[in-house]
């Protein structure tokens, strides 16, 4: 269904998803040269590779709306600038959200949900503030990743759901359900 803004689908999550993106942003502005090798809750991944999968996720996204194939597997490698270029991406897809005169071929919250988990991690290895990460884009992310990511769907991408602490809020859970070692 079209709303008067001619977005199709949710336009709650896309207003979400837009803040995902500048938190994405706002956790990539403090990667540097001297942290890349540190390691991150995606235990696949050092700060370097999770940050080029992140700076990569919006072309991703916006080759899925065009319906092309993505690779998921690839990472941008950049020097520097990560929040920047990571921004060029993200503002082509939030325009591509507020053209859609159709139903999008992934919904928003799916996408939404890959930045708060991928965020999440960053923040967590780059000992950026976690109270800083907006709660409303991990409890969209983690209704979505509850609602769809059944056990059998995890695949090689998530590990199986941990126990989230008490104390760790929706980020917590939402990496808990992600499978990330709190």
């Amino acid at each position: 269904m079209a709303s008067s803004s001619g977005l199709t689908g949710s336009t709650d999550a896309v207003r979400v998803l837009a803040h995902a993106l500048d938190q994405a942003g706002d956790v990539l502005d403090h990667v540097h040269a001297g942290i890349l090798e540190r390691p991150t809750p995606c235990s696949d991944w050092d700060v370097a590779a999770l940050a080029g999968h992140l700076v990569q996720a919006p072309a991703n996204f916006l080759a899925m709306m065009r319906g092309e194939q993505p690779d998921f597997s690839a990472v941008a490698e950049i020097d520097e600038g990560w929040g920047g270029v990571f921004r060029v991406h993200a503002d082509d897809l939030i325009h591509a959200w507020h053209e859609l005169s159709e139903e999008p071929p992934v919904p928003a919250e799916w996408q939404v949900a890959e930045l708060a988990v991928h965020a999440w991690d960053l923040a967590v290895a780059l000992d950026f503030p976690l109270d800083r990460l907006d709660p409303e884009v991990a409890q969209l992310g983690h209704g979505f990743m509850q609602a769809s990511l059944t056990p059998d769907r995890r695949g090689d991408v998530f590990a199986p759901e941990v126990e989230a602490p008490a104390d760790g809020g929706v980020y917590g859970a939402l990496a808990a359900f992600a499978g990330r070692q709190l």
